[in-house]
């Protein structure tokens, strides 16, 4: 089994916020991850120190290779720094 992960501390999420399953809207600063696995991407937030992970709405989404999902997580990064209810793009950026 192939697989990556990717972390990303201190995203200050935009106005709005980025949606998750579990709580709904979050703001404030946040670490994202996301992992890669069997074709699929799973994000997951959490606020910044804390210990418990939200499922990013959207979550997981296709993804077909290590490298896309490294694309993905930077796009993910940054929606959710856009903030408005920021959720997991549903399908991977280009490069």
């Amino acid at each position: 089994m192939t697989w990556a992960s990717w972390t990303t501390t201190d995203v200050y999420t935009g106005r709005g916020g980025v949606r998750t399953d579990e709580l709904g809207i979050v703001t404030g600063n946040v670490t994202v991850h996301t992992t890669w696995a069997d074709g699929e991407a799973q994000i997951a937030v959490q606020y910044s120190g804390a210990s418990e992970w939200f499922t990013m709405t959207g979550s997981p989404v296709p993804c077909h290779s290590e490298k896309d999902s490294r694309i993905l997580h930077e796009a993910v990064v940054e929606t959710v720094r856009a903030g408005g209810g920021a959720v997991v793009p549903s399908s991977v950026p280009s490069a």
